[in-house]
Parts: C-alpha cells; sequence; structure tokens
C-alpha cells in the first residue's frame, strides 16, 4: 500500500531487511536517511551510499563505466554484509530502473529478506529547485529531468511491486510540506 498523508498521526514500520531508495538526483534521499540516523532509527553503518562509496574510492574526479562497475560492486559487497549478519540495509542510491533494482532483489533473495521501497517525489519542478540549492556540479537538469522521467515510467508502485518489492511507502518531502525530519518520524525502521 502507498502512503503519502501529511497529517499522518502512525508510523510505517519497515521490516529488517532491505530498503531500497527510489528517486531521482535532488529528490532527498540523502537528507532522508540522515534525518533517520540522526532519531536513532538506523545505525549509519546501515546505509550504504553509492555517492559516498564512489567519493571514498575516487574522490571527487569523474569516473569511468569500469569504475562506476566498481562503486556498485562495492555497495552490493556492504549489502551482503549486512543481510547476512541479519542487519538491516538501506540502498541509497537512484534505483530508478528495473535493471538498477534487479542486482538488489537478487541480493534479498538469497537472504530471504523482505525489500521495502520508499520512493521519492519525481515532480521535476522540485527537484530542478532542490539540485540548484544543493550546488552540486555532478548532476545537471538535464540528468535530473532523464531521471525523473525513468522514474515515473519504471518506478511506479505496481512496477516495484511487480519485482518482488513486498512493501512500497511515499516520502513526504517539500512538495507536502514536509521536511526529512517530519518525514523521518513516520518511520519506524526494525
Amino acid at each position: 500500500m502507498t502512503e503519502t498523508s501529511p497529517s499522518r498521526t502512525w508510523l510505517i514500520r519497515v521490516p529488517r531487511g532491505l530498503v531500497v531508495l527510489v528517486g531521482a538526483p535532488a529528490s532527498g534521499k540523502t537528507s532522508f536517511v540522515r534525518a533517520l540516523i540522526a532519531r536513532g532509527q538506523v545505525d549509519e553503518g546501515a546505509v550504504i551510499s553509492s555517492d559516498r562509496i564512489r567519493a571514498g574510492l575516487f574522490g571527487t574526479a569523474p569516473v569511468s563505466d569500469a569504475a562506476d562497475a566498481r562503486v556498485f560492486e562495492e555497495r552490493d559487497r556492504r549489502i551482503v554484509a549486512r543481510l547476512a549478519a541479519g542487519r538491516c540495509a538501506i540502498a541509497e542510491s537512484t534505483n530508478v530502473t528495473p535493471e538498477a533494482r534487479a542486482r538488489l532483489m537478487a541480493i534479498a533473495r538469497r537472504f530471504d529478506a523482505p525489500v521495502t521501497a520508499l520512493r521519492f517525489d519525481p515532480d521535476v519542478a522540485g527537484l530542478l529547485r532542490q539540485n540548484a540549492e544543493r550546488g552540486r556540479p555532478d548532476t545537471t537538469s538535464a540528468d535530473v529531468h532523464a531521471y525523473a522521467a525513468v522514474m515515473a515510467r519504471h518506478a511506479t508502485a505496481e512496477q516495484l511491486r511487480s519485482e518482488g518489492v513486498a512493501a512500497v511507502h511515499d516520502v513526504p518531502g517539500r512538495a507536502q510540506g514536509t521536511t526529512p525530519a517530519e518525514a523521518a518520524a513516520w518511520f519506524s525502521v526494525e
């Protein structure tokens, strides 16, 4: 079931397993997981960020396709380690295509871990504003448009469920008048 009510008074319980964040660049994924960590909902190690791995391996330099493949191999290795230990893993990357999610779904199946997808609003106007505010030169407005379009086509709740996601929840953001801290308060990650 997908829920997006700004007046929510109950918690969305996310079972221990794999949590897949699905959203275009600048959609608020990183701010949301930082808020989850600040609230004590998850430990910092639960968040497996492709951006953080890329920065750790290659700094701020542009990376080749081969280097990018290395980033996602490392992401997958960290997710496997968390799930093998019976711990929650949060895949913080765009995950807007079925191909990107297929790798994650295969890992979850290996450990019989439930998969929860948290979707972030693909509203292009809002994404462009947020992208301009964060001042990252590696993500252009064309990139934002492209990711939002792909998400709109390939990351609907129905599509995610057809891939084996057990639960899909929309994470409210600016368009709904909700801060990342307020959105994080709606979730209980077990």
